[in-house]
C-alpha cells in the first residue's frame, strides 16, 4: 500500500499528500532509505513523473510532480520565479506575535556530501510571512518556568531557501517543535514522551500555482494527517488548523 495519497491529477500534473519521514527522491545522504515519494507516485500512476519542487523528509503535505518534461519546465519556472504561493502550518515553542514578516537573509546550507573546502555562499534574501492561529499554555515545566507555552502558526515563505521556515522560526526565538537541527531538545522530548508525537510539526497545507496549460490559479490543499490532527485536536487547535473561522494571511509587500 502506498504511503502517498493523490490530492489532484489531470493530464499535466499530479499532487500528492507526502507523509512525514518520506524522502521525495533517492539521495546519497540517506543511503539506507528504500522508499521515495517519486517512486510511489510513479508506481501508483504506472508512468514516469517529474519532480518540480521538494519538501524536506520530515515535512508532510502537498507535493507536486509533472507528468511530462514540458510541464516540468513550466512548473519549475513558476517555483523559481516566485509565482507559487505556499502555506504551511507549524507548531512552535512560545507564543508567536499575532502576525509579522521575517525578512532575514540566509546563507545556502551545503549538503553533508559537499566539500568542506567549499567557500561559504553569501547570504541570500529570505522572507517569510506568519500569523498566529492559536496558542496554549500547558501546566508542565520544561525549563525554569512552571508552564510551557506553544503556538500554532501559519507560515508563508516568499522565497525558497533551504530549511527557510525552520531557520526563520529559530531566528525569532520560536523554533518548530520536533526540529532536531534548529529546535530545542527539551520541548521535542516533551511532545514525544508526553504527547506521543515525535515528528517535525511542519505541514505544507496548501499550494497555489498557475496551471501550465492555461495559467489559471490552481489551489491544492492537504488536511493534517491522522497523527498531526490527533495532536492538534488534543491541544484544541484542530478548527484553527483546518481554516474554520480563520482569516487569510496577507502576502508581504
Amino acid at each position: 500500500m502506498s504511503a502517498v495519497e493523490i490530492l489532484f491529477r489531470d493530464d499535466y500534473l499530479v499532487a500528492v499528500h507526502k507523509p512525514a519521514g518520506l524522502l521525495v527522491h533517492r539521495s546519497p545522504i540517506d543511503r539506507h532509505e528504500t522508499r521515495f515519494a517519486l517512486q510511489e507516485v510513479r508506481d501508483l500512476l504506472g508512468r514516469r513523473v517529474y519532480p518540480v519542487h521538494r519538501l524536506d523528509k520530515p515535512t508532510s503535505g502537498v507535493l507536486v510532480f509533472a507528468l511530462d518534461p514540458a510541464t516540468a519546465r513550466s512548473l519549475g519556472d513558476a517555483f523559481a520565479g516566485g509565482l507559487v504561493d505556499k502555506t504551511y502550518l507549524a507548531v512552535t515553542r512560545g507564543i508567536v506575535p499575532p502576525e509579522g514578516i521575517i525578512d532575514h537573509s540566509l546563507s545556502e546550507e551545503p549538503d553533508r556530501l559537499d566539500s568542506a573546502k567549499s567557500s561559504p555562499a553569501a547570504p541570500q534574501p529570505a522572507v517569510t510571512a506568519f500569523r498566529r492561529l492559536a496558542e496554549a499554555e500547558l501546566p508542565v515545566a520544561t525549563g525554569r518556568h512552571a508552564t510551557s507555552r506553544y503556538s500554532l502558526a501559519e507560515l508563508r515563505p516568499r522565497t525558497g531557501r533551504r530549511h527557510q521556515l525552520r531557520r526563520h522560526m529559530k531566528h525569532i526565538f520560536h523554533p518548530i517543535i520536533g526540529d532536531t537541527t534548529y529546535g530545542e531538545g527539551r520541548h521535542n522530548r516533551f511532545f514525544r514522551q508526553e504527547l506521543g508525537c515525535g515528528r517535525l510539526l511542519l505541514h505544507a497545507a496548501e499550494l497555489s500555482l498557475p496551471h501550465p496549460a492555461n495559467g489559471e490559479i490552481l489551489t491544492i490543499a492537504a488536511p493534517p494527517d491522522r497523527e498531526l490532527a490527533r495532536l492538534l485536536d488534543r491541544l484544541g487547535w484542530l478548527a484553527a488548523a483546518t481554516g474554520r473561522g480563520r482569516p487569510s494571511l496577507p502576502a508581504p509587500p
